[in-house]
Order: structure tokens, then C-alpha cells, then sequence
């Protein structure tokens, strides 16, 4: 009952992550982030792996999971510090898109209660690309501890999904454990496997008299 319970607590967890998974990666498309797009990419096949896991009852999927869940959180902790500058990490780097584009968060300019306005460069100023100048003003929350919060709260769901998902691995090997216990001792394979050639021999005895 206690793994049945368990089981079903981390199919919901799973699902949860594949839903704040998918909507953190359409932002991070939308923001040009490719070292948070390929972690998230990573992150729903090891989800979907770990509900695969333990759905069809398959530890050594869930162990996988358990695994990333680990490696996850400690890539949260990672986000949340280069957005709040910690540690020598700066918000305003490009490590995010490995040096190939200046993008930045999509929050940082379309967030809650932002202003968007654009400045066209003026006309005797040539680059070898048109870029205009944008200017942000009136949000609500800075964009950095917008990110901070969806890294906060994928950080707390992996742990949720860390912890459940190690009992049910510790309750399905229990179950396995006793299960070849009891058929170990169980004599009717034995019995089975030497009754039918038994038969074999005794009846061309019969036909024989």
C-alpha cells in the first residue's frame, strides 16, 4: 500500500516537472538561452524516463532519475547564482548562449508590467548589423529574481522527486527481494519440469505387457 501510495505521489511529481520543464524551455527559446535549452532538453527525457520507470516498475530507471534530480538541482543552484552575481558570475555575461548572440533573458524585457520601447540608431551610424536600442521601464520585478524563482521552484520539486523517488526504489527492491525468497523455496517447478518425463517412460512399459 506504502509503495503503491509512493508510486503514485512520484507519477504526479514527474508530470509537474514536465510542465514547469516545458514552459521554462519555451521562455529559454524566446530568450536564445542554449545552455539552459540543452539542460531542459536533457531534464524532460530523464523525467520522462524516471515515469516510465515507475509505471512499468523499472528501478533501474528511477535510480537514472534519482541521479539527474541530483545533477538538476545542483544546475539550479548554478542559475540562481549567476543571476544574482554570485561568485564572480555576472548576469549581464553571455555564458548562457556560449558567446554566440548578446541575448539575454526574454524576462528581461518582457516581464510583468514592462515597457518596451525601441530607439532607432541614428542615420549616419553604420554596423554590420542593424540593431536598435531598446529601453525597459515601469516592471514590477526585476527579471533576474523572476529567474530565481523558476530555478527556486524547480530546485524544490527535484528534491520532492529525490526523496520519493528513493523510497520507491527502496520498495520495489524490498518487493523483489521477498518475491525470490518465496519462489526459491517453491518445490512445484521442480516437480513440474520431472513429472512429464515420468509419463514418457512408464507408458511404453504399458504397451509393451
Amino acid at each position: 500500500m506504502g509503495c503503491c501510495s509512493g508510486r503514485c505521489t512520484l507519477i504526479f511529481i514527474c508530470t509537474l516537472q514536465l510542465v514547469l520543464a516545458l514552459e521554462r524551455q519555451v521562455f529559454d527559446f524566446l530568450g536564445y538561452q542554449w545552455a539552459p535549452i540543452l539542460a531542459n532538453f536533457f531534464h524532460i527525457i530523464i523525467v520522462i524516463l524516471g515515469l516510465f520507470g515507475t509505471i512499468q516498475y523499472r528501478p533501474r530507471y528511477i535510480v537514472v532519475y534519482t541521479v539527474w534530480a541530483a545533477l538538476w538541482v545542483a544546475w539550479n543552484i548554478f542559475i540562481i547564482c549567476f543571476y544574482l552575481d554570485v561568485g564572480g558570475l555576472s548576469k549581464d555575461s553571455d555564458l548562457l548562449t556560449f558567446n554566440i548572440s548578446a541575448h539575454h533573458s526574454w524576462w528581461s524585457e518582457h516581464g510583468p508590467g514592462c515597457v518596451r520601447r525601441e530607439m532607432p540608431q541614428a542615420s549616419g551610424v553604420r554596423t554590420t548589423e542593424s540593431h536598435s536600442y531598446i529601453t525597459v521601464m515601469g516592471c514590477l520585478m526585476d527579471y533576474q529574481y523572476i529567474e530565481v524563482m523558476h530555478s527556486g521552484t524547480q530546485i524544490l520539486v527535484a528534491l520532492l522527486g529525490f526523496v520519493y523517488a528513493c523510497y520507491v526504489v527502496s520498495a520495489m527492491t524490498e518487493e523483489e527481494d521477498s518475491f525470490d525468497f518465496i519462489g526459491g523455496f517453491d518445490p512445484f517447478p521442480l516437480y513440474h519440469v520431472n513429472e512429464k518425463p515420468s509419463h514418457l517412460l512408464l507408458k511404453p512399459m504399458h504397451l509393451s505387457t
